[in-house]
């Protein structure tokens, strides 16, 4: 075992690891490793494990014949088109990432192999034989084979657009051994590797039926709810999990629906782990989404986490379709509508969602059509946040984790789904912006930022000349013992009104509420400043240290939202506040605003054993609060209806 030791790719010394004939497990786990040297040799190896390292390339272990077993999740350049490499190379391989190929290792082989021996073959009959002379002279070689070799490459498809890379690399293998063998010319086989076109990885889409078989629906039946303190259950093998609540006898504003389990890692019936992070509510087409937002919004949502992004109608608890990435884990969802040509050049508007996560990876899934018709690589570190401007439509907002925060024009797509994406902001933050919103009097002109470790705002005004610019001001709250600091995880972040924001940072127990226009002067001048937030009220809340639970608001009703770290939702009803908050002397609130109600969490048994530790790590609620989403640390959507 070699875990967890910083380990990078000079570290592995061939000299030394030559020297290890009968070594047979091998952990490389949670290290740096960006490639593996190519002279290891380790002739006898069975099990290597390279999770969580930074792996980019998987052919040097054609090394390791003899490997049978092999993970490396957590490596998040390499893709289901690497899964294709490794199998076709080790023809000893049974498990990956903890799942038996054999079936698929031997299709891969042989069938996959066939077939495309046989295009590579009929693509040199049609097309180049004739252009190689009897006689004929190193030159005329080496320009055939150059020109054959790229055509090959470009011409020749076979399977799924998402194993493109992967059908590339083996179709210019086949057309070496081809040329090599049946023709007797001969090639250099020791290239360098070749670079990336893209980086394609598993997709799908699937049917509402599909989608439904899925879904672990969990039934809520109503007598009595309580906190649980239980150990977590495990998970069932049933082909509907089947739970049962209790819930008191008490004045509830809300009702739980539906309990769902449909992010499921591979969809397994017994995933209780998979984080569920964003969801958002989709607007109607028919209402002029970006005018009114709420008389705009439909009943269905779009959840992410793990491997997928659900469409769920609220109402049903149908999940309405799925779109999975086997190699991503999705943070965040965000909705646009796009006014787009259809074939016959009429226009007509669809709403497009855009999803990314743990890769950088934005995709943009045109809803509708059940389709992904393209994807920004925004980012070379994970993408936390995103979220689209509410007056220009095809302006799309990424945070991450590299502390920038980029403007993309994300384009509209014609009627092939051709789109050009371009990049006309970058925002430098001093550490990870977690959650971003646009000040609603002027969205085209600043935009708020919680962060790891500060509270920031930048001028995003696009008449400027400056594409990267440093924040303008950053925001300072009390602390523990009531002095001032700008030091402070924001980890929820949020306007109630036109001026009112919601925030919650590292201070326990507390949820702050404060004016902006009061806070951020905009007369002031110069970048970087300092500013003291005023602070209208604070929110009681858990007095948890838990990060990452965050909060909503729905603006129309008044409310704001948050989870906690039981399973709980504190809800506010801060309307009768916010007329004296708004005039330009309004008071801070003495006391600090208790909940109006805490919904608690159900106790949930699924198949005899209670589901308990549950954390809430996002709730929202639809523009008229009807519904109420919760995404949770264990895998369950939960779905509240007002009463």
């Amino acid at each position: 075992s070699l875990s967890k030791l910083q380990l990078k790719t000079g570290d592995l010394d061939p000299r030394l690891f030559s020297r290890l004939r009968h070594l047979q497990k091998l952990d490389l786990s949670d290290n740096l490793l960006d490639k593996f040297p190519s002279s290891l040799t380790l002739p006898d190896l069975r099990v290597l494990n390279c999770n969580n390292n930074k792996l980019e390339d998987i052919t040097a272990l054609k090394q390791f014949p003899l490997l049978e077993e092999l993970t490396y999740e957590n490596n998040v350049y390499l893709t289901l088109n690497d899964d294709y490499k490794v199998m076709f190379l080790l023809e000893n391989l049974r498990l990956l990432n903890g799942k038996d190929i054999t079936k698929l290792a031997n299709h891969v082989r042989r069938v996959n192999s066939r077939k495309l021996t046989s295009k590579v073959t009929a693509h040199w009959e049609k097309f180049f034989r004739d252009q190689l002379p009897e006689k004929h002279t190193a030159e005329q070689v080496k320009s055939i084979k150059e020109k054959f070799l790229k055509s090959v490459q470009t011409n020749v498809v076979y399977g799924p657009s998402s194993l493109s890379e992967f059908t590339r690399w083996r179709v210019k293998m086949i057309a070496e051994e081809f040329l090599a063998c049946s023709l007797g010319l001969e090639l250099n086989t020791d290239a360098e590797p070749e670079e990336k076109m893209d980086e394609s990885e598993e997709e799908s889409t699937e049917s509402p039926r599909e989608a439904a078989e899925d879904v672990g629906r969990v039934t809520v039946t109503p007598s009595k709810r309580k906190r649980n303190n239980s150990k977590q259950g495990s998970g069932n093998k049933r082909s509907k999990s089947q739970a049962s609540t209790k819930e008191e006898a008490e004045d509830v504003s809300a009702e739980p629906l539906h309990f769902l389990q449909c992010h499921s890692k591979g969809n397994s019936r017994e995933d209780f782990k998979t984080q569920l992070w964003s969801c958002v509510f989709e607007p109607m087409l028919d209402c002029g989404a970006r005018k009114d937002p709420i008389v705009s919004s439909s009943r269905t949502v779009a959840t992410c986490g793990g491997e997928s992004v659900c469409l769920i109608d609220c109402e049903t608890g149908t999940v309405l379709k799925k779109y999975k990435v086997a190699t991503e884990e999705f943070f965040s969802v965000a909705w646009t509508t796009l006014t787009m040509v259809i074939s016959d050049s009429r226009k007509k508007s669809h709403n497009i969602l855009a999803a990314a996560g743990r890769r950088g990876i934005v995709k943009l899934i045109h809803v509708a059509a059940d389709f992904c018709y393209g994807e920004i690589k925004a980012h070379k570190k994970p993408i936390a946040t995103v979220c689209f401007s509410p007056t220009r439509e095809t302006h799309l907002f990424t945070a991450s984790y590299d502390k920038r925060i980029a403007l993309w024009d994300i384009g509209i797509p014609d009627c092939d789904y051709n789109f050009k994406a371009s990049q006309l902001l970058l925002l430098q933050a001093l550490s990870i912006p977690l959650r971003i919103v646009l000040v609603p009097t002027c969205p085209d002109q600043y935009l708020l930022a919680g962060c790891e470790d500060s509270c920031l705002a930048w001028n995003i005004k696009l008449n400027k000349q400056q594409k990267s610019r440093p924040f303008e001001a950053m925001f300072q709250f009390p602390n523990e013992d009531g002095s001032m600091t700008t030091s402070h995880r924001v980890d929820g972040l949020a306007f109630l009104n036109d001026d009112v924001v919601v925030s919650k940072s590292s201070k326990p127990g507390c949820i702050y509420v404060w004016s902006w226009s009061r806070s951020f002067s905009t007369k002031a001048k110069g970048y970087q400043r300092t500013v003291p937030a005023v602070i209208l009220a604070e929110l009681e809340w858990s007095t948890t240290d838990m990060s990452y639970l965050t909060l909503s608001t729905c603006p129309a009703k008044g409310y704001v939202f948050c989870g906690d770290e039981n399973g709980s939702v504190w809800m506010y009803n801060l309307s009768s506040y916010t007329t004296a908050w708004s005039s330009a002397k309004g008071k801070r609130s003495d006391k600090r605003i208790s909940p109006t109600q805490i919904l608690k969490w159900p106790e949930l048994r699924m198949n005899g054993e209670q589901l308990s530790e549950v954390l809430v790590n996002n709730v929202v609620s639809d523009p008229t609060f009807t519904y109420l989403v919760v995404l949770t640390s264990v895998n369950i959507t939960a779905i509240w209806k007002k009463s």
